[in-house]
């Protein structure tokens, strides 16, 4: 692959991030004898790696970042990520939905994006643990008043995590009573082997109260999040229906996916206006 003949940005550090996480470690001149481009733009695409926190670097070269599988960061610390790939796959992930559905919410900063993209598709009942989702529907209504056709919101209730979602018992029992037409799941990690997973324990009852509940499973869940383990896994690859994710993932791990389940990639043609 010639220097113009590059890949967008976006993807080629994909590339790199699956190469690191599969090898455990890569050097800058295998890196630019692999994807055809500069020295230079390698290591510029480690430096915004690094700084998104998703490797270290090394001399010569980058490694994974080694993080805890109990480590939950924050929702302020997750929402500054990956901004485009969240928007891409939350506009995606809107059209999935018809007016009048009940659908749930979990939480996450793709799920809190993907909320302000549903607030005009009427007569939607939308379940939530999330509280930054309920509040972008509370703030619509706050704004433009109770309009015709405005969502009514059900929040579960529960503990409140590092991510702003509420979990435990109370969501549980909640959650456990109710049945909806589509879930649409944000996800700390996700794998084949390990299928969906989170480093909160209370959090992966609650999801798995949440898949249980839906008719249709739709994980959104930028590129990023392939190939990340967290402690405890809550439903396997075969229990979701659809996968929304950006131009980012990589053809090896699409492939891998789609071996399970459906893939749409946000902004592609013929691929995220498709109906279920």
């Amino acid at each position: 692959m010639s220097e113009n003949q590059n890949l967008l940005a976006e993807q080629r550090r994909a590339l790199i991030l699956d190469e690191v996480r599969r090898r455990g470690g890569v050097r800058v001149n295998e890196l630019t004898r692999k994807l055809g481009v500069s020295d230079m733009t390698v290591r510029r695409d480690l430096d915004t790696l690094a700084r998104q926190g998703m490797l270290e670097k090394v001399h010569g070269g980058a490694v994974p970042v080694l993080e805890a599988s109990t480590h939950e960061p924050g929702f302020e610390a997750k929402s500054g990520l990956e901004l485009t790939a969240k928007e891409d796959i939350a506009r995606a992930a809107a059209r999935l939905v018809a007016p009048g559905a009940a659908i749930a919410l979990s939480g996450g900063t793709t799920t809190y994006a993907l909320a302000q993209h549903l607030l005009e598709v009427p007569d939607l009942t939308v379940v939530t643990n999330s509280l930054r989702v309920a509040d972008v529907f509370h703030a619509a209504q706050r704004t433009s008043g109770q309009r015709q056709g405005a969502a009514t919101v059900v929040l579960t209730g529960g503990v409140r995590t590092p991510s702003d979602s509420l979990v435990g018992p109370v969501a549980d029992q909640a959650i456990a009573t109710l049945h909806f037409d589509l879930l649409f799941l944000g996800v700390h990690g996700i794998s084949a082997e390990a299928g969906l997973s989170t480093p909160n324990l209370a959090e992966a009852e609650t999801n798995r109260r949440l898949v249980h509940s839906a008719r249709r499973v739709v994980v959104v869940a930028d590129h990023t999040k392939w190939g990340t383990v967290g402690l405890s896994s809550f439903a396997t690859l075969e229990q979701v229906d659809t996968l929304v994710t950006d131009a980012g993932l990589a053809e090896q791990a699409r492939a891998e996916i789609a071996e399970h389940l459906r893939v749409v990639v946000a902004g592609e043609p013929g691929q995220d206006d498709a109906d279920f």
